[in-house]
C-alpha cells in the first residue's frame, strides 16, 4: 500500500496493485476565486501541483474515487484531463456531473463495491455542525480493503463524530486518511477536523496509522501543517500521524 499526497485532498492510492486517485482538484494556483465568509481572501489553491499533470503523473489512474463534490475535491481541470472511460466511484445523487462530464463508467456506491479484487465500502461523515453542515450537503469516505494489505479508512470531508467513531469500530482499519485543517467560515465551527479532533481520533484508536492532508492549499483551511505538529508534539501524540508534504508517499 501507498499513499501520495497530490496536494489538500487530492491523493493518488496504490492499493493491491490499483492506481485509485482520489478526489482530484488540478487547477493552477491562484485560478480559483477564495472560498467566501472566511478569515481571508487569498485566491485558491494557494499552492502549485508539486508536478505537472501528466499520464506519467497521476493523470490516467484505473479508478477515480470522489467523496463529494465540492470545488476543492472535484474541478474542471481535473474532469478536463482524466481520460472519460475511467471507471468512476461516487456517492449516490452524485453520478450526473460525471456523466454530464463525459465520463462512461460512473456507480454511484451505495454500500460497497468490489472492483480488480479490492472491496470499497461507503462510509458517512458530518462536515461541520449544525446549520452549516446541513448546508454542506452529504459527504462520504470509503475503507479500501483487499487480501494481503492493510485495510485503510478514508474519512473524507467530516468532523470527529459518530460516523467517524463507528467507522474505526466496525472496520477496524490499520490506517486513516484523515481531512484536517480546521476549515472553516467566519461564524460557526470548523468543517473538517481540527487540532482538537485530530486529537480525539488519537485517542480513540491509539493503534491506528493516522495520515494526516487537507492543509495549506485552500484559503479556508486555517490549522497549517506546522500548528498541528505543534499541537501533536505537546500532546505526546506525533509519532502516530504522519503529515506528508504535496508529493510525499507514505508506504505501509
Amino acid at each position: 500500500m501507498k499513499i501520495q499526497l497530490i496536494r489538500h485532498a487530492t491523493l493518488l492510492l496504490t492499493y493491491a496493485g490499483v492506481r485509485f486517485l482520489i478526489d482530484p482538484m488540478f487547477s493552477g494556483r491562484e485560478e480559483n476565486p477564495p472560498i467566501p465568509n472566511t478569515a481571508n481572501d487569498r485566491r485558491n489553491p494557494l499552492v502549485p501541483l508539486p508536478a505537472a499533470v501528466s499520464p506519467n503523473t497521476y493523470a490516467q489512474p484505473d479508478v477515480l474515487v470522489v467523496t463529494h463534490l465540492h470545488r476543492d475535491h472535484w474541478d474542471s481541470a481535473a474532469a478536463a484531463v482524466i481520460p472519460k472511460a475511467t471507471p468512476v466511484l461516487c456517492q449516490p445523487g452524485d453520478e450526473a456531473a460525471f456523466q454530464e462530464a463525459g465520463f462512461t463508467s460512473v456507480t454511484a456506491v451505495n454500500a460497497s463495491i468490489s472492483v480488480h479484487g479490492v472491496t470499497l465500502t461507503r462510509t458517512s461523515g458530518q462536515h461541520g455542525t449544525g446549520e452549516i453542515g446541513r448546508m454542506m450537503g452529504r459527504v462520504s469516505g470509503f475503507v479500501f480493503q483487499a487480501e494481503g494489505e492493510p485495510t485503510v479508512y478514508l474519512a473524507g470531508d467530516t468532523i470527529w463524530c459518530e460516523d467517524v467513531r463507528e467507522a474505526i469500530a466496525i472496520h477496524k482499519p490499520e490506517w486513516a486518511i484523515l481531512n484536517a485543517g480546521g476549515a472553516r467560515f467566519t461564524t460557526g465551527d470548523p468543517i473538517t477536523m481540527d487540532a482538537d479532533d485530530m486529537i480525539q481520533v488519537c485517542r480513540f484508536a491509539p493503534q491506528l496509522k493516522l495520515v494526516a492532508v487537507h492543509m495549506d492549499a485552500i484559503n479556508h483551511c486555517l490549522v497549517t501543517r506546522a500548528d498541528l505538529r505543534e499541537r501533536l508534539a505537546r500532546e505526546g501524540l506525533l509519532e502516530q500521524v504522519m503529515i506528508p508534504e504535496d508529493g510525499e508517499k507514505v508506504v505501509g
